[in-house]
């Protein structure tokens, strides 16, 4: 059976109902004062509609999440989910317009929430002890060549001009991945200090910023590119370069074009993707589901969304 012919993909009340198990695994409780008491729906009112008791305040589900105060219908808000949980590549705002059958500008604006909820929030450093982290950075933005001609800069070779992305990749677990302005020992003693544990093995290539920083892992390997050095035993950023790889895919095939202004939303989707992968268990139907349990707590308007 297709798992777009369950109930809560074609009906708002199955919608909600669904939503509701997913937010509220333990019961309802009210987002406004955090009671969990004298929870009760409110008679002839809207589906999913209920009061509080200890506060009288009304509310559904949707309050305190990036569903709140949307005119979208929750069973379309899903099917959005579904298609951007499932499609490897990132789906275009143009192409969710046509298929769900939403302006454009509500698709945009769509894909921005349900990035954000797609964001990691806090977690813990990747890798461990006996584990391998990977890092590297690529550069997205277009080629000279394919510019108009006035806006061509002969002296624009290599990433310049282009935007740094740094990514961390824990050998068969998750990526975080970051925009930076420069790929310095002190853009990226930050990020590894944070986001990998110091009992990790950590990989790179010989890029400078990494000289300094790697020393204060349990142990550090470089592979040389430069001189045609891929793999040497299991000192090898392949991982990470495989990510890049589909993120390019996605950045080339799918959006053709994405502005610095939004990049870190576009990282944060294919993160989420990369982290909840098929090879480490996780369906499409499981990572949308995912997904949407990270609404919770996270709210976007059109105007944050346009701004950064």
């Amino acid at each position: 059976m297709s798992v777009l012919s369950q109930p809560h993909f074609h009906n708002k009340a199955a919608a909600i109902a669904r939503l509701e198990e997913i937010v509220w695994p333990e019961g309802p409780h009210c987002p406004r004062c955090g009671g969990v008491d004298r929870i009760t729906p409110v008679k002839g009112a809207r589906v999913g509609l209920r009061r509080c008791g200890p506060c009288k305040r009304e509310f559904t589900v949707t309050v305190g999440t990036i569903f709140e105060s949307s005119h979208v219908e929750l069973h379309i808000w899903f099917q959005a989910a579904l298609l951007m949980a499932s499609s490897k590549k990132g789906i275009s705002a143009h192409q969710l317009h046509r298929t769900l059958g939403v302006t454009y500008k509500t698709a945009w604006f769509m894909e921005h929430r349900l990035r954000e909820a797609m964001a990691a929030g806090t977690l813990p450093p990747l890798g461990g002890e006996g584990k391998f982290v990977e890092a590297d950075t690529t550069f997205i933005g277009g080629k000279e060549k394919n510019k108009h001609v006035g806006k061509r800069n002969p002296k624009a070779i290599g990433g310049m001009g282009k935007a740094i992305v740094h990514t961390l990749v824990e050998r068969g677990g998750a990526a975080r991945s970051h925009h930076i302005a420069n790929v310095s020992g002190k853009t990226l003693r930050p990020i590894l200090s944070k986001h990998v544990h110091r009992d990790s093995a950590l990989m790179t290539d010989t890029a400078g910023g990494y000289h300094n920083v790697g020393k204060e892992f349990a142990r550090h390997e470089m592979v040389d590119h430069g001189k045609d050095e891929y793999v040497r035993g299991d000192a090898h950023s392949n991982t990470v370069e495989g990510y890049f790889s589909i993120l390019k895919r996605g950045v080339i095939g799918t959006y053709h074009h994405v502005s610095e202004q939004h990049l870190h939303r576009c990282l944060a989707e294919f993160d989420f993707r990369y982290s909840n992968r098929t090879g480490l268990g996780i369906n499409d139907e499981a990572r949308a589901t995912r997904l949407v349990r990270g609404i919770v707590g996270k709210r976007l308007t059109y105007r944050d969304s346009s701004v950064a």
